[in-house]
């Protein structure tokens, strides 16, 4: 016997509500979206939002934060079976591939979100970035790669730019193209850290 669906009605207001800020969100854009639009479509009131968030930024930042945890996990779960540490680096471009075209080519909601706000520090999107330095520098470390660091700052780099081209391009192409350079430094310093040993 099937389960029944758990229609919206009867979820936690706090779920409706964040459930539906971080669509809108993502579509429209954070500044766009007024908090009235949210309770309407969320079908909760003014009183849940204040107790469950405090604000509009209260909400902006739980957004952020499960966008944050909701990335990390996604990518735990790409790359569970794979050892080599090269492919689990790409695989942050092999998500981007594949997700890009259903986000409607937004780019990246970490970078978006932090052009409507250029004068704070976010801490969910700082956060989210050093998560992701850090990942590829343990990475890369394991891969061989002389200065580990620099490399995953040039890494990170390219997969900015590539996240962004592809919202420009409105294409699949820039994270692709993306995608090629980095793994073409990754064993470029590769063989300069094997050369540097050998010498």
């Amino acid at each position: 016997m099937r389960t029944p669906v758990e229609t919206p009605a009867k979820r936690p207001p706090a779920e409706r509500l964040l459930d539906t800020a971080s669509a809108l969100f993502a579509e429209f854009g954070i500044r766009a979206v007024g908090v009235d639009r949210i309770l309407a479509e969320a079908g909760v009131a003014r009183a849940s939002l204040y107790s469950s968030y405090g604000s509009k930024d209260g909400l902006v930042h739980a957004y952020l934060d499960r966008l944050d945890r909701r990335d990390r996990a996604r990518w735990n779960d790409a790359v569970v079976g794979i050892d080599d540490p090269v492919r689990r680096i790409l695989t942050f471009f092999d998500l981007a591939l594949a997700s890009a075209p259903g986000k409607n080519f937004r780019g990246c909601q970490y970078a978006n979100a932090a052009t409507e706000f250029p004068e704070e520090r976010i801490e969910p999107v700082l956060a989210h970035r050093e998560w992701l330095l850090d990942t590829l520098v343990g990475l890369l470390d394991r891969a061989g790669a002389a200065d580990p660091g620099l490399t995953a700052e040039r890494v990170r780099l390219i997969y900015d730019g590539a996240l962004a081209g592809s919202k420009f391009e409105h294409s699949i192409e820039p994270i692709r193209r993306g995608r090629d350079l980095a793994a073409e430094l990754i064993e470029a310093v590769r063989g300069a850290r094997r050369a540097h040993a050998d010498a």
